[in-house]
This record gives C-alpha cells, sequence and structure tokens, in this order.
C-alpha cells in the first residue's frame, strides 16, 4: 500500500508546482514527474498498458513538444538572464527529490516479483486487448464523441490561429 500513496503524494506534490511555479520550463520539468507519477500509480493498480501510454504519449511526445514551443518563444536576454539567476540547485532539488522516491518505488516493484503475483492494489492485470476490447464495444459511443470533440478542436484551432490576410499582403 504505501507505494501507492507515495507515488499519489509525489503526483499531487509536483501537480501543485506545476500550477505555482512562474517559470513555464520549471513548470514543465514538474509536470514531467507528476506525469511519470501517475504512470506509476497505473502500474500499481494493475494496468502496465496504461502505464507505458502514459509515458510514451504524455511524459514523452507531448512533453518534449511543450518543451520546445518554449525554447522557441525565445522571449529575450532578460528571460534568459532571468533563467540563469533561477538555475540554482534549489530548483532542481525538487524535481530530483521526486524523481528519487519515484527510483525507489521502481526499485521496489522489481524486485518484488510483481508479474507472478498479478497487480499489488488491482485484483488483475489489465492488457491491451482488454482495453481495446471495451473501448470497441462497451464504450464505443464515448470513443466516438471524444474523437467528434477532438476534431471541432482541431477546426476551432485553425481558425483561431489563422491569420487574416492583410491589404499589403495581398498585393504582394
Amino acid at each position: 500500500m504505501w507505494p501507492f500513496y507515495l507515488m499519489a503524494l509525489v503526483a499531487i506534490i509536483s501537480t501543485v508546482r506545476v500550477v505555482t511555479n512562474t517559470n513555464p520550463v520549471h513548470a514543465l520539468l514538474s509536470l514531467i514527474v507528476s506525469l511519470l507519477a501517475v504512470a506509476g500509480i497505473f502500474m500499481i493498480i494493475g494496468a502496465p498498458f496504461a502505464a507505458a501510454l502514459e509515458i510514451i504519449v504524455y511524459a514523452g511526445a507531448i512533453m518534449v513538444l511543450f518543451v520546445f514551443v518554449v525554447m522557441m518563444l525565445n522571449l529575450g536576454q532578460h528571460t534568459v538572464d532571468q533563467e540563469r539567476k533561477w538555475l540554482t540547485s534549489d530548483a532542481w532539488a525538487f524535481p530530483a527529490l521526486m524523481s528519487f522516491l519515484l527510483g525507489l518505488i521502481l526499485v521496489w516493484m522489481l524486485g518484488s516479483n510483481y508479474t507472478t503475483h498479478g497487480a499489488v492494489l488491482g485484483t488483475q492485470i489489465v492488457g491491451p486487448k482488454a482495453v481495446g476490447q471495451a473501448l470497441f464495444t462497451q464504450y464505443l459511443l464515448l470513443v466516438e464523441v471524444a474523437a467528434m470533440l477532438l476534431l471541432a478542436a482541431l477546426v476551432a484551432a485553425f481558425h483561431l490561429g489563422k491569420r487574416e490576410s492583410s491589404a499589403e499582403e495581398e498585393k504582394e
């Protein structure tokens, strides 16, 4: 039981730091730690497929995209000077501590013969086949609604981000 509570504590504290941090890069580092903690919770409750998706999709792809966007904004020399001032051991101490706690739990889980006894908290391990069957049988309508909402959000984001052509651009 203690690994679940420790992962939950890491996730909650990291998420609070995401919201309260004023520096976007530091907030992203805390968000990565929070997403890794959620993936650990998925592993503990017996959903290794969901944990792998959490790491690959969220902590991997989306967070890298966020970091690239923040880095490409190039906010000027003032931001570089401010980042140098903030980039002290205090800025890295918290994410390092939380990552150390996640590492301890991972070592415990790997050393506890996790796969033969099933899930630590759940009654069974949920694999990708069971997830796919549930999504496309029992929850098919919800999957379709989510797909339509994502499509609508994509179209709205395109139209909101599109620049209006000015008279000067049309002449060229």
